[in-house]
């Protein structure tokens, strides 16, 4: 069991027997000292997202999460295609709802994590960092590179993302998979 200071993002909980994950979560103090832990969850077997709070008298079971291996093979229409790591033969697909934005992060052949809750796949956990490679970007102005600036850049999975003026269409970069943003160009 968490206690409501111990709920944090990335966590995930057992709300009306299913299993949430933590996006965001604000420790606030109410009138007369009362804390609260607001929070948004997101319901990891149907995609929605809800606004809640807890209280330090509430104990918040936290969600038994088995995890497997898997590999990314394809999306289509809004859904992503996978098979365990070894067997191709046994695939499964989660929806845009479920990932997220996650899905924006994968490449044909990615090796991922798949989450399982009560031994049905929910959903997936990807590496603190991917590297992806732009597709395309704009040249970058003659001058403005001194100063730091950015320009956005589509990458190969057609997410846009800012990136630095110097970097340029077809180079590899590393991005960061919990903010979304650019880290560093890989040669």
């Amino acid at each position: 069991m968490l206690k409501h200071t111990e709920i944090k993002k990335g966590k995930m909980i057992e709300l009306n027997h299913d299993p949430y994950e933590v996006l965001e979560h604000s420790h606030k103090v109410k009138a007369r000292g009362r804390s609260v832990m607001q929070t948004k969850l997101r319901n990891m077997r149907t995609g929605t997202t809800l606004k809640r709070n807890f209280h330090p008298s509430e104990e918040i079971e936290e969600a038994d999460i088995d995890k497997m291996n898997a590999v990314f093979i394809y999306s289509r229409r809004g859904e992503y295609i996978f098979h365990e790591e070894g067997d191709s033969s046994k695939r499964f697909k989660l929806s845009k709802d479920q990932l997220g934005e996650k899905g924006d992060y994968l490449t044909q052949g990615a090796t991922i994590t798949a989450l399982l809750f009560q031994e049905k796949i929910i959903g997936i956990s990807l590496p603190a960092k991917v590297t992806l490679k732009i597709k395309e970007a704009p040249p970058g102005i003659r001058g403005n590179t001194a100063e730091g600036g950015t320009k956005t850049a589509t990458l190969e999975t057609n997410k846009e993302i800012e990136v630095p003026l110097f970097v340029e269409e077809g180079e590899t970069i590393e991005i960061n998979t919990e903010t979304g943003k650019y880290v560093r160009r890989v040669n």
